[in-house]
């Protein structure tokens, strides 16, 4: 390419890309130079200095050599392509053999110069190395005038990209184009905060001299990923924050009182405060945003009808988005049991409804006639039209994306907004995710609820668990039986719920009523299994993590998971939850698979035998899993983020949090001419996603 490089050329035109490979580049969101220069290593990969091949002792240890290739022969295999050869230097020799890399067979030869990188392993009576990081020299060139201690940066790359061609792409233009990278922080920011040049980080995190100096860099952008969606966050809530046009929903002592009636216990210390400052937002003209959390079965749904009867009692107009058509008719039976003789009008939305029954429902919640609207995604869809709403309440927040509850919020002027988990969420992911959202927590463990007894079962224990579990099931109890997968997969050596229902039918649980459910049957076998659950015709049900959200079965006292180690301990402690609702002790058995978990999977499993705490195994998925795993589900419409780690630049995300804050108290529209690089990243990254971030 020319000296006069540019941020937006193509990839296309690099050396040794072309238009097939600009392809590929592309499937990783690389189109454009500046795109490359931001594509950063996940990892450093540590290449010593080298040492005489003499010297080399340690098996499995790192190792760099320089010499000689002697004896280069190539085999080509029907399954396989090997090259082999033998390095040698003035001290000794050492065996090397490359897998499935032909494109080096024209380039190694005898005689060949090479630099070499790799783990020391025994190959026979030899010392080797397999498939090691190869480097080689021009003849006229020293091997040793470079020879020191590198770090190989370690691209997210493809099937048919490796981290290597993204390497040889980026390494010719790296400097030329680092020197048109734009610095978007003010320089007094960046002088108090000790930040090096935006610059600087970028040749840094490509090509760093150290381990500290990868990092560091690494720091910088982190920060600046942190800012950038900090600043969006609060630009979006202080606009939201301006609207006027919300409904004000006022609760009056005979309100209050008449709702306490209709609710079938009274209210935790926990749910009363939660209830106060629901109440307090809801009379404001700025529509509320609060996030709800609490542990599995501490009353959060309560709370929620206590704001959706407040909304209908000022003539105004409430919806419950839930995830899945079994805890959408739950809560519309319930909710509708609790009404019984009110003039509430209660409308169930879901897809499973027939067609007639939807325009009928639609049309109620166009005129008015709907007080209160309880669906799935249905509730999104475009055809659906409120005549006042003025709340929306959305469960389980993590099974939906920032563009689905967006376009439920489009559906009133500024409805207030109730978003609720009972995945305890970590402050510092709350942070992230939440940005600026209000947060309530109902600290109360469920009145009556015991702790659920939990155990971790390796394969040599499950015969004799599963003659306990039926014991307890001839005895009268009931078991909850959880799978990762509703059929066999073949690239997966998974149990399968479907496949289970034959083994245990014909064996360990023979002569018991066994039941199946999962998310791809119609809502009316799903009804049809849970209520001969429910009503105990069915001694054990089978199910993937569709039971996992509000599903309630109180005579429930057994969980068994199979392969627990493919769960976040986040999610297997909502799935717990679902058990220990009555009077009887509750059981929960993590099963493991046959392969051996990682040490760091039973790591996991063990804090859920040894706490309850919610917010412990929340902190605890964390750190182990990263916020991606914890939430379940990708928060659309944010960017990814490429360096920055919740879980442990905690400290840098508060910096940036407090100078979000301080920059747009100074200049609330990012207008003053020191914020003009950082307006237009906002925009670049945040365009599609200002809209609605304040929800998430």
């Amino acid at each position: 390419m020319s000296e006069a490089i540019s941020l937006q050329d193509s990839v296309q035109f690099l050396r040794g890309v072309g238009p097939a490979r600009a392809h590929e580049f592309a499937s990783l969101g690389i189109r454009t130079i500046g795109d490359l220069i931001e594509h950063f290593p996940f990892r450093h990969e540590h290449r010593p200095k080298s040492q005489p091949i003499g010297t080399l002792s340690e098996l499995g240890a790192p190792a760099t050599l320089i010499g000689e290739l002697r004896r280069v022969r190539e085999r080509k295999l029907p399954d396989k392509h090997v090259i082999h050869a033998e390095i040698i230097d003035a001290t000794g020799r050492c065996f090397l053999r490359w897998f499935n890399s032909p494109y080096l067979a024209e380039r190694l030869g005898n005689g060949v110069i090479v630099r070499v990188s790799g783990r020391l392993e025994a190959v026979g009576d030899w010392a080797g190395m397999t498939n090691p990081q190869t480097h080689i020299f021009a003849p006229e060139a020293d091997p040793f005038s470079q020879d020191k201690d590198q770090y190989e940066p370690i691209y997210p790359a493809t099937g048919k990209l490796s981290s290597q061609d993204i390497r040889r792409a980026l390494r010719p233009i790296l400097h030329a184009a680092a020197d048109r990278v734009e610095e978007i922080l003010p320089e007094e920011l960046r002088t108090r905060r000790r930040l090096p040049p935006r610059r600087t980080a970028i040749l840094r995190i490509h090509e760093p001299t150290s381990a500290d100096d990868a990092e560091h860099a690494r720091r910088r952008l982190a920060y600046d990923e942190f800012l950038v969606m900090q600043l969006a966050m609060r630009m979006r809530r202080r606009s939201q924050d301006r609207r006027k046009d919300t409904p004000e929903i006022t609760t009056t002592p005979r309100i209050d009182e008449r709702i306490r009636a209709r609710l079938p216990f009274a209210l935790t210390p926990g749910q009363d405060e939660a209830v106060r400052v629901i109440r307090a937002d809801m009379t404001s003209p700025q529509p509320m945003n609060r996030l709800l959390q609490g542990d599995v079965g501490c009353g959060k749904t309560v709370v929620a009808l206590y704001a959706a009867l407040t909304t209908v009692a000022n003539g105004a107009q409430a919806a419950i988005l839930v995830p899945t058509e079994i805890l959408a008719r739950q809560h519309y039976e319930k909710t509708s049991a609790f009404l019984a003789g009110s003039q509430v009008r209660v409308v169930l939305l879901t897809g499973e409804l027939s067609a007639s029954a939807r325009r009928d429902a639609l049309e109620r919640i166009r005129r008015g006639e709907a007080d209160l609207v309880i669906g799935t995604h249905a509730l999104i869809e475009g055809d659906v039209r409120f005549r006042r709403l003025a709340l929306i309440v959305i469960d389980e927040q993590h099974r939906f994306g920032v563009a689905q509850r967006h376009a439920l919020r489009g559906k009133g002027p500024a409805p207030h907004t109730l978003v609720m988990t009972a995945t305890p969420i970590p402050r510092s992911l709350a942070m992230t995710v939440f940005g600026d959202l209000d947060v309530t927590v109902i600290p109360d463990r469920p009145p009556g609820r015991r702790p659920v007894a939990t155990s971790l079962v390796p394969p040599s224990q499950q015969e004799r668990a599963w003659r306990d579990v039926r014991e307890r099931l001839f005895a009268g109890e009931q078991a909850f039986i959880v799978y990762p997968l509703v059929e066999e997969s073949e690239s997966l050596p998974l149990k399968s719920a479907t496949q289970e229902l034959e083994r245990l039918s014909a064996g360990p649980l023979s002569g018991l009523a066994l039941g199946v459910v999962h998310g791809r049957m119609r809502s009316e076998e799903k009804d049809r299994v849970m209520t001969d659950f429910r009503d105990g015709r069915i001694r054990a049900l089978l199910a993937t993590t569709v039971i996992e959200v509000g599903v309630d079965v109180p005579e429930a006292t057994m969980m068994i998971v199979e392969h627990a180690e493919r769960f976040g301990i986040s999610q297997l402690h909502q799935l717990r939850g679902r058990i220990g609702r009555g009077d009887r002790p509750a059981w929960c058995l993590l099963m493991t698979g046959s392969d051996a978990p990682s040490e760091t999977a039973l790591a996991r499993l063990r804090v859920l035998c040894e706490t309850d705490d919610g917010f412990r195994i929340a902190e605890e998925d964390l750190r182990l899993r990263g916020p991606g795993e914890l939430l379940g589900t990708r928060q659309h419409g944010l960017p990814v983020f490429k360096v920055a780690d919740v879980g442990r630049d905690l400290d840098l995300l508060q910096q940036s949090r407090d100078d979000a804050v301080r920059v747009l108290d100074g200049d609330p529209e990012l207008s003053h001419p020191e914020h003009d690089a950082l307006r237009r990243c906002l925009l670049a990254q945040y365009a599609d996603a200002l809209g609605y971030v304040d929800v998430g």
